[in-house]
């Protein structure tokens, strides 16, 4: 019996030796990598970099911002959004660019599907576990999630929790320094595909709710000098409730209307994002319609 005791307290013994060695392997990958395969890796490796504006929210930032257009007018910009994440995502990447000494001077941030719900995305959770240990900022930012003794204090339990974004296949394809096209275009993801007949999106079910992420987004941008410039953007005409939109105005004021900025169907991929077409042409009209003049962002 003790011989028995014995091994089973060994092969626990080696068992947690291999989840601290894999854990210390995957963030070395993770954190050592030259090529950066995401804007998350992208922002954590970065500091001091200066801009006259980025761009923050979900793929209706990411495919709906061009930031070429206002590159030529003059305006350092770069667009941060990343498909499926949610207000919470956005104001973590905000406080991670802060404390990596960006410079920005304008924020523009997509608030309209997104302020449905004060959830979280797990798919852009994931990306930010590889820094978990590294930075304090990522562990204060979920400390108060329920999972997160298990992701903090368990080895590799974090890269088996989010198996599916930061997982092998995931860390093998950095180790090779595989690059992907998410950083192409200064961030801008253009959609080419027109779905024909546009499919409603249906909003019955969305209501308009304060959001503590975007109030926390607020907060940061009054304390650090940013000017913060909320608002839609398009999605196709044949939307199911599109007061929805209204009712934006109602909780949050300041919020400007942007989602009959582009109408014809033949700007939009799908009827919530944009074809590359349509993403130029909202991109110049926001352009147009809130720095030109210049002087008008400086008042």
């Amino acid at each position: 019996m003790k011989k028995f005791v014995l091994f089973l307290l060994k092969i626990i013994g080696l068992g947690i030796i291999t989840l601290i060695a894999l854990d210390a392997l995957y963030t070395s990958v993770y954190t050592n990598s030259s090529v950066k395969r995401n804007k998350i890796s992208y922002l954590y490796d970065s500091k001091d970099l200066h801009y006259d504006v980025v761009f923050l929210g979900s793929s209706r930032v990411n495919n709906h911002f061009v930031p070429e257009v206002f590159n030529k007018a003059g305006l350092k910009s770069y667009n941060f959004g990343l498909t499926r994440s949610r207000l919470e995502e956005s104001a973590l990447m905000l406080e991670l660019m802060i404390e990596r000494h960006y410079k920005i001077k304008t924020l523009i941030l997509q608030v309209d599907l997104n302020i449905n719900t004060n959830d979280h995305s797990e798919a852009i959770r994931s990306l930010f576990m590889p820094y978990l240990h590294q930075s304090e900022t990522i562990r204060n930012y979920y400390q108060t999630i329920e999972e997160y003794p298990y992701l903090l204090y368990i080895p590799f339990y974090r890269y088996m929790h989010y198996d599916a974004r930061t997982g092998f296949r995931e860390m093998w394809k950095t180790l090779k320094q595989e690059p992907t096209n998410q950083l192409d275009n200064d961030g801008f993801y253009p959609l080419f595909q027109n779905q024909h007949p546009l499919v409603p999106a249906d909003l019955k079910k969305y209501s308009p709710k304060r959001n503590i992420a975007y109030e926390k987004i607020k907060r940061l941008c009054a304390q650090h000098g940013i000017r913060l410039i909320a608002m839609t953007t398009p999605i196709c005409t044949e939307t199911i409730n599109r007061e929805y939109f209204d009712q934006i105005k109602k909780v949050y004021p300041e919020i400007l209307n942007f989602e009959n900025a582009v109408t014809e169907d033949k700007y939009f991929s799908t009827c919530g994002h944009m074809n590359k077409d349509g993403a130029y042409k909202f991109t110049q009209v926001v352009l147009d319609s809130l720095f030109k003049p210049q002087s008008k962002l400086e008042k």
